[in-house]
């Protein structure tokens, strides 16, 4: 794909994806309805699922069964390489941090690719409500990878020396007394 005359390679092809709807609505003001923020957490959220091989399987595997899975292994786990197994993690970190009210919605459309309407129509919930919990989902996923940054909380107050001296206030434990002099 050409952007700015230089090749960039295509993840996600927007066109197809619900995510890429929701980013072409505009807001009554012209604005658009997702920040590039939240967009860029819905992707990444997308490449993380995909990374970590969390889509359901749909169609036969060919391969043969390994004999090295035993009874009781818990997802098979065992096979997938470093990349899937840090990519699984990230999509748990990114889950807990959405919340458990508006981790689905985000599930459902980022990573299932499943349309508004679907959403609405599985969660029983109101027309064009499935819009506005994906926006909260994301603005609180887009926080999540790239927080604000923090302000410290120990702030200088006072006049010029208002610190004690050191040597004033180390105590001798024998004499309950400040050390040196007096």
């Amino acid at each position: 794909m050409l952007v700015d005359d230089r090749r960039q390679r295509v993840r996600v092809n927007l066109a197809e994806s619900p995510l890429g709807g929701v980013a072409r609505l505009k807001e009554k003001s012209g604005e658009a309805f997702l920040t590039a923020a939240a967009l860029d957490a819905g992707l990444r959220l997308h490449a993380d699922f995909t990374r970590a091989q969390l889509q359901p399987q749909l169609t036969m595997r060919y391969e043969p069964r390994l004999s090295t899975k035993t009874k009781g292994m818990a997802g098979g786990t065992g096979d997938l390489c470093d990349s899937a197994i840090s990519a699984r993690g990230r999509v748990r970190a990114a889950v807990e941090a959405i919340g458990p009210e508006l981790s689905g919605v985000a599930l459902d459309v980022c990573c299932f690719e499943k349309g508004l309407e679907t959403v609405e129509r599985e969660r029983q919930w109101p027309v064009r409500s499935a819009k506005l919990m994906l926006r909260a989902a994301l603005m609180a996923l887009a926080r999540h990878y790239a927080p604000p940054p923090s302000r410290s909380r120990m702030s200088a107050c006072g006049a010029e020396g208002y610190r004690p001296d050191i040597a004033d206030a180390i105590v001798d434990p024998r004499q309950n007394r400040p050390r040196g002099g007096m």
